[in-house]
């Protein structure tokens, strides 16, 4: 499995199209846009998809009828990625279960696989109640890391991917689950699409959070604001409508947004940690064995073995 996930491969997505030139113009994508650095330096190689759905364009006037490929909508790309990661999935392991919209569809799959008996055995270790009743809903037994502390793969989302295969993940607000799950595992497999790609993390401009204890996090909360580590970083409780928002272990998340990507990931890891009162932080420095990235030009695999 290994061999693998350190593979770098990719399914493209072509269109073709058999009719009037000026039509065919009119019907091309929009999304093929120069990707920045970063999501070039994370492209695999590509190749071409076997099929492709085609839907009739009808001319504006009496002329021919164009044929051009359909254009997969972002659920429909996660999908191809998520079912890409289930291909590592084999039947006896124990399995990390990601929290968000991405790893859902990968449960799904799971269940999908189990109920057909094209798996077998398998263990899902849930990374949040409420993949925990997805899975339980499609028939997937589960477990606990206290009675299976050594997990053969994890699949899961993040927020943001950079070149080196780090991670930003808990806007889902599942991020101290998620990093223990995802730090006993053996392989932990990322499924993103090419928006989640960053030159360095924070560089998004959206959330960066921090799972802080109730008690006193106003305190937290501007001793974090003035860490050199992460300066300049604004700070704001993450709200429920109008009261703020718990955890599945009963804490409140304090977001940290940046202007700037974080000058250094693993200085300001540790310096939050450091704070009394911190639980866990949304940065995942080192942990991911391969990101499956779904981009509007196909599926592609970055692994560590490639960096």
């Amino acid at each position: 499995m290994a061999a693998a996930i350190s593979s770098s491969l990719s399914l493209g997505l072509v269109a073709s199209v058999n009719a009037c030139p000026s039509l065919a113009a009119r019907a091309s994508s929009k999304t093929g846009a120069q990707l920045s650095s970063a999501r070039q330096s994370l492209a695999g190689l590509r190749i071409q998809a076997p099929s492709v759905e085609r839907v009739q364009v009808a001319s504006m006037t009496s002329g021919p009828v164009a044929q051009v490929a359909k254009t997969l909508t972002q659920d429909e790309l996660k999908k191809l990625a998520a079912d890409k990661a289930v291909e590592y999935v084999k039947s006896g392991m124990v399995l990390g279960l990601g929290t968000g919209s991405t790893a859902a569809f990968a449960v799904a799959k799971i269940g999908e696989l189990l109920k057909e008996g094209k798996l077998t055995n398998i263990i899902g270790v849930p990374t949040s109640k409420r993949t925990a009743e997805q899975a339980e809903s499609l028939g997937i037994p589960l477990s606990v890391l206290d009675d299976h502390p050594k997990i053969d793969l994890a699949i899961d989302g993040a927020d943001e991917v950079d070149p080196d295969l780090n991670l930003v993940k808990g806007r889902g607000g599942a991020l101290l689950r998620e990093k223990m799950v995802e730090a006993a595992s053996a392989k932990f497999v990322v499924i993103v699409d090419e928006t989640k790609l960053v030159d360095g993390l924070g560089g998004s401009g959206l959330a960066m959070p921090v799972e802080v204890v109730q008690f006193c996090w106003k305190y937290n909360a501007e001793r974090l604001k003035n860490l050199p580590e992460v300066a300049g970083c604004e700070v704001q409780l993450r709200m429920d409508g109008d009261k703020p928002y718990v955890t599945d272990n009963s804490n409140y998340i304090i977001d940290l947004y940046f202007k700037d990507p974080i000058k250094d990931a693993n200085a300001a890891a540790k310096a939050i940690s450091s704070l009394e009162g911190v639980v866990d932080h949304g940065l995942f420095l080192n942990m991911a064995t391969a990101v499956i990235i779904a981009g509007s030009d196909g599926v592609s695999v970055k692994s560590k073995a490639d960096l």
